[in-house]
């Protein structure tokens, strides 16, 4: 084998040991591929021990034209491109940066400066290594600016401006140390942005990666807001630049070029004077037509989806078109605490509360004062700042906050703690907490057919159908649109609705009773229409409704559609359609135009603005006394042309995400359908998605939070029936009224075996009852031991839709409710093991105005545990003193569970409180006995997910957080001392897991899941019993299971927004990144429909 020879050349050492270690780290450079590390080190140690032990060979290596200290670089850089090349090569890297290797390479590019003029190798090899080291040291921008080598860098690109050989390595430390605020700052007042603009250019086919790596530079030195400022007056000729490679890239080869050029001017319309700049360069239309050429291309979408999200934040920022973001409905409260919302609110000058603000949060320069702290890595809980670390409030309250002698007033709520039942035929009476408020008698405007000219001389109903004639007068459809059903080929008969037969279907619901009860609810607006929904009722359909499976580039093609409006003005109606806040609503004719239409209970719709020939933006009205929380819609649609492709698009939505994206689709009864027979809420809608849009929100409503803007929900949809009356809403709807003509068929359900007692606990701002229940079995006897008995079972305490959009939490109650009233020998045996308290609605007034989130205090109610003001929260209040008398008689629950709906997550799942699992979760330190804690608040939700198909454990978190410290949860568990406290959860969208899995939730699976609640509750009394407890280990070991998830490293804490991704870069809102999904419909094709049995003997399928 022939040995590599090296030549001795002037100033190369000498020493021929030495010449002979050059020469094979000469070879070894030469052969990168095969480099063994462990030669190199060896060859490297001899060199070190001969520099280290003789003088004269030390001052030969570093002297000037010594080319030793070039193969020594050389050596180091293939070093450094093998380990990043191989599995853990990285932490090689890390080693070499741990021990000072980065600070060196700076002092070397330092000396190396100082030579006159500088070795062009050594500067070349010095910057490749520093090019690919500086990435793993978090402080590297720090160490080049204090020891002077960011200016040596800068000094050097300026002096070789057309040596691309060096200047490509300069160009790539640069843009490491652009990751320095301080740095991009400082390179800035250098003049190297400027510098940049002379790097960059037209279209050509040299040098290619030099142009690549020079707008990689510029635009991390333009995340800076100083530099994008100086970068304002390049807007056109980026503009210009980008157009000629989309021009001249038609193999399109140099992607990254395109997308490098976009990514800089994203960066400039981060700031409002970047946003003007683009504008007045009619920067709209030339990406809008530029991306449009490139759809047809997918490995385009890059550009795409970098160019549409550029688009949508420079379209100019519109303020809502409504006169006041304020709810247009109000309600005058008798107290209104001063600096409360509702005080901060009305005080605000009328025109003042929806200011567009187009300014740039932290706008003003960045410090450039060099922090200590810059480049420290962020801390690893920040995402978990929200949880409690105070071990104080993580402990029960000892002692009561309130007398006993306060409390006793609540005692008659508990007759059954004292009755002695001596006479068996027991008259169940409700008492009230406050004197029930008067109700009016305004008229109810029914679903009943409108009188038209009879073509017979009588009418009557046809065979089979009901008929609703219309309480004594004239009959008088809802909305006013009795002329559109007629069905289609049908002929209305004069005063005649026919009404499907659904009493078999659906028991509990009655259309004449139902009308009773609308008639004794109260609402701020004074509803007196009633939705077709509502009295017909609703029959869970028999298949299944798959989890939308989303379309590739939905987004972006509507996206598109609104940049449009700006670019073609003119193509724009803008025509109002239906608008609440005039006194008579705009009435179209020539049937160009849909007709809108919420003013029933729970409907929410403010607005309708018809933009296109099919396409609509619609605007949700306002919480009462409030001037956000819009999410909740219910309302009424007609005068649709069939097969038509409608587009509605809710403009003010403000949530940053929604399972919108993730495969949920809209809520649709048609009208038409119900006559025929199919009384029904479906889930509709196509090309759905959820993205932010250019409708600014006020700071007002943002909590002080400058330049937020509102999202868009947007759906389209093609009606399949001439002349039908269709309704959209957002969940199922389960009104107040329902709820009152449930209750009251419940009652009809009783048998004398069961203790039923309803009673008022207290009146609502809105003078509405709140209902309390009290279910148990009866005792068997009149006995002693029988009414001890009775009287000793544990409680327990549920409550239900304390917020009103959250609908699926009274389905799940109506399945509760049913099963506790039911007559299976599962259900029996659970009335005879516990006493329910049940509160099914906590905010009346919030579900019977249409409201999402607040009561009529413009509160969200579920915030106000902790001190409830009897004036402004009367059910929370009264609601809490009834858990307070409980435990002040030493009975408190044994399990206290509310209800709610989760927008923005899949499963049904539970929240519960954990002293232990939150402090794991903080950097808190806490003794063992600190810790000690009975882990029982684990074995409901465990038993759940063994039985009840929607519900996770993986989702159950029993973390306590600050911002949940006044909820029910969080107060029940604290201030009662009730350790299995939880919140229930359940999906708006559907499933992802178990039987259910890639199905959207139904009111079949919700009112199952209250069942199963109930059949877990008996599977707990049964478990906890020390005669069981050998038998069902397994279900009870609950500590093995936490100390499994704990030493696995998954958490239980879950962040807000947790969701798998999409296979298509969704982009949700302008400032933030691409998201992708990946919710693959993975449910059993041939399990499409449920069987006859299992479609009429669910209930008793649970048994």
């Amino acid at each position: 084998m022939n040995k590599h020879k090296m030549i001795p050349e002037k100033g190369v050492p000498s020493n021929s040991r030495v010449l002979m270690l050059f020469g094979q780290l000469e070879k070894l450079n030469r052969e990168s591929m095969l480099v063994d590390p462990e030669i190199a080190r060896q060859i490297t140690a001899k060199i070190l021990h001969l520099i280290q032990t003789q003088e004269k060979t030390r001052k030969e290596i570093v002297s000037k034209g010594s080319s030793g200290m070039e193969v020594i670089l050389a050596t180091l850089e293939v070093f450094v491109c093998v380990s990043l090349s191989v599995p853990g090569g990285g932490r090689r890297i890390g080693v070499f940066v741990s021990k000072g290797g980065t600070g060196i390479l700076l002092q070397l590019v330092i000396s190396a400066s100082k030579e006159s003029p500088p070795s062009e190798e050594v500067m070349l090899q010095l910057h490749s290594v520093l090019a690919k080291v500086g990435q793993k040291d978090r402080k590297f921008g720090v160490k080049a600016r204090l020891n002077g080598a960011l200016n040596v860098t800068v000094n050097l690109l300026k002096q070789n401006l057309q040596n691309y050989k060096l200047l490509l390595p300069c160009l790539l430390v640069l843009q490491v140390y652009s990751s320095n605020t301080v740095n991009a700052v400082s390179l800035g007042k250098n003049g190297v942005v400027e510098l940049m603009f002379k790097i960059i250019g037209p279209y050509s086919k040299k040098n290619t990666s030099l142009l690549k790596v020079s707008l990689d530079t510029l635009g991390a030195l333009l995340k800076s807001k100083t530099n994008a400022q100086r970068a304002v007056v390049h807007v056109p000729v980026l503009l210009y630049i980008y157009q000629d490679w989309h021009r001249n890239d038609t193999r399109h080869r140099h992607i990254l070029i395109r997308k490098g050029i976009l990514s800089c001017l994203k960066n400039i319309t981060n700031i409002k004077l970047g946003r003007k700049a683009f504008i007045d360069a009619d920067g709209m239309r030339i990406l809008y037509n530029t991306s449009t050429e490139c759809l047809s291309v997918r490995t385009l979408d890059p550009l795409i989806n970098t160019s549409s999200l550029i688009m949508r934040k420079c379209f100019p920022k519109n303020r809502l078109p409504l006169p006041t973001i304020k709810s247009v409905f109000h309600h005058q409260l008798l107290h209104v605490p001063a600096g409360g919302p509702v005080a901060q609110l009305y005080n605000q000058p009328l025109g003042m509360d929806d200011v567009v603000d187009e300014s740039d949060n932290n706008e003003e320069a960045e410090a450039e004062n060099d922090m200590e702290n810059e480049v420290e890595e962020k801390d690893h809980h920040a995402g978990n700042d929200d949880i409690e670390t105070d071990i104080n409030k993580l402990r029960p309250k000892e002692t009561h906050s309130r007398p006993f002698e306060e409390l006793k007033i609540y005692e008659r709520f508990f007759m059954e703690l004292s009755e002695d039942f001596q006479v068996m035929q027991y008259t169940f009476k409700g008492v009230t907490a406050t004197p029930a408020a008067p109700k009016s008698h305004r008229p109810i405007i029914v679903p009943t057919a409108q009188a038209l000219p009879p073509k017979t001389p009588t009418a009557a109903p046809l065979q089979g159908d009901r008929t609703h004639p219309g309480a004594g007068q004239p009959p008088i459809l809802a909305g006013g649109v009795a002329a559109r059903l007629g069905g289609e080929g049908e002929e209305m008969l004069e005063g005649v609705l026919h009404v499907p037969d659904t009493a078999l279907l659906l028991p509990l619901h009655d259309p004449d009773l139902y009308v009773e009860m609308v008639k004794s609810t109260s609402s701020v607006p004074q509803f007196s229409e009633v939705a077709y929904p509502d009295y017909f009722g609703h029959v869970a359909p028999t298949s299944r409704e798959h989890i939308l499976e989303r379309v590739y580039g939905v987004q972006r093609t509507k996206i598109f559609q609104d940049i449009e409006r700006l670019i073609h003005p003119n193509d724009i109606l803008d025509k109002v359609v239906y608008d609440l806040d005039i006194q008579s609503c705009p009435v179209v004719d020539g049937g160009e135009s849909l007709k809108f239409n919420s003013q029933f209970e729970s409907g929410n719709l403010r607005k309708a603005v018809q933009v296109r020939k099919f396409e609509y933006d619609l605007v949700l009205n306002s919480d009462i006394n409030s001037n956000h929380y819009h999410q909740w819609f219910y309302f009424e649609v007609s005068g649709m042309r069939v097969g038509a492709p409608y587009r509605f698009n809710i403009i003010n939505c403000e949530k940053s995400n929604s399972q919108f994206n993730y495969g949920m689709q809209v809520l649709m009864y048609s009208v038409q359908e119900a006559i025929s027979g199919r009384p029904r809420w479906v889930r509709t809608g196509t090309d759905i998605c959820y993205y932010k849009n250019h409708f600014s929100r006020s700071s007002i409503a943002a909590g002080g939070q400058k330049g937020k803007s509102y999202y868009t929900m947007t759906f389209s949809m093609t009606f399949n029936h001439k002349d039908d009356v269709c309704y959209f809403a957002y969940h199922y709807p389960y009104t107040y009224s329902t709820l009152k003509m449930h209750l009251q068929k419940l009652e009809a359900l009783r048998t004398p075996q069961t203790y039923l007692r309803e009673d008022v606990l207290c009146e609502t701002l809105g003078g509405n009852s709140c209902p309390l229940l009290t279910i148990t079995a009866m005792p068997e006897s009149t006995s002693n031991d029988q009414i001890c008995q009775f009287r000793n079972r544990p409680l327990v305490f549920l409550s239900s839709r304390v917020h009103p959009g959250e609908t699926n939490a009274s389905w799940v109650m109506k399945g509760t409710l049913e099963f506790l009233m039911g007559s299976s020998p599962l259900a029996h045996s659970l009335r005879e093991a516990y006493i329910f308290k049940i509160v099914p609605m906590l905010n009346p007034d919030g579900v019977v105005n249409g409201n999402h989130r607040c009561s009529l205090s413009g509160e969200d109610l579920n915030r106000q545990w902790q001190n409830p003001s009897p004036e402004l929260h009367p059910t929370i209040y009264h609601t809490k003193s009834l858990l307070q008398y409980l435990a002040a008689i030493q009975r408190a629950p044994l399990v206290f569970c509310d209800y709610h709906g989760h927008s923005r997550k899949k499963n049904v799942f539970m929240y519960g409180c954990s002293l232990k699992e939150t402090v794991w979760e903080t950097n808190i330190s806490a003794t063992s006995c600190e810790l000690h804690e009975d882990l029982g608040y684990r074995t409901l939700p465990k038993i759940l997910s063994q039985m009840a198909p929607a519900f996770s454990l993986a989702s159950c978190s029993f973390v306590v957080e600050r911002s949940k410290e006044a909820t029910a949860r969080v107060v029940v568990w604290r201030e009662i001392g009730v350790q299995r406290s939880y919140t229930m959860e359940s999906t708006l969208c559907g499933c992802d897991q178990g039987k259910y899995k890639g199905l959207q939730i139904g009111t079949r699976e919700l009112e199952e899941m209250g069942a199963q609640f109930c059949v877990a509750l008996l599977r707990l009394k049964r478990l906890t019993s020390p005669l069981k407890l050998r038998n069902h280990a397994h279900l009870l070991d609950v500590e093995s299971d936490l100390t499994e998830t704990r030493c696995k490293g998954s958490s239980t804490y879950l962040l807000e927004d947790e969701e798998a991704s999409f296979m298509e870069e969704v982009d949700y809102s302008a400032e933030s990144g691409d998201e992708p999904d990946n919710d693959p419909n993975t449910a059993d094709p041939h399990d499409n429909h449920l069987s006859d049995s299992e479609s009429n003997n669910y209930r008793d399928s649970l048994t």
